[in-house]
């Protein structure tokens, strides 16, 4: 399952955005119908996980963590706790809520940026603030692939 593009989409006055159909075609070409939406860890946008991908980050984080442990204990209960399931409606449409909408400064405009995996959601004025100049991109591109010894 890859999710990749940049597409600007609205949403309506009651929260819900369409999931562009090629991300769409994705989920379905893969079976999955449930949705697990939480704000990303270290960027200020939402982060859509088909439930197979999440139930692995879960999994992950819960092998990185000792369960009695309180810090751990606290950490995991963070991060399960912000999330939502979210499922798509007949016409390809799911609800963010208003706590949600709030974390992450979006408003009516949005952008979906496939990650891979999963799809981020973006207000279009903190997705700019977050990427590079194409001069900064291509030289951190460069240094990064050019110390790559597959390659």
């Amino acid at each position: 399952m890859r999710f990749i593009g940049n597409i600007e989409a609205k949403i309506d006055a009651k929260g819900r955005a369409f999931l562009p159909a090629f991300f769409r075609k994705v989920l379905q070409a893969s079976g999955e119908e449930t949705l697990v939406l939480r704000k990303d860890i270290f960027q200020n946008c939402l982060v859509l996980y088909p439930e197979s991908v999440w139930n692995e980050r879960l999994d992950l984080l819960k092998s990185q963590l000792h369960p009695w442990k309180h810090a751990h204990q606290q950490l995991f209960r963070q991060f399960v706790s912000e999330a939502e399931v979210v499922t798509l409606d007949g016409n390809g449409r799911f609800l963010i809520s208003k706590r949600l909408m709030k974390i992450a400064e979006i408003e009516q405009e949005i952008q979906f940026i496939g990650m891979d995996d999963t799809i981020e959601l973006w207000a279009p004025e903190c997705l700019k603030q977050t990427l590079k100049t194409e001069e900064e991109f291509g030289i951190e591109f460069e240094n990064i692939m050019n110390n790559c010894e597959a390659l």
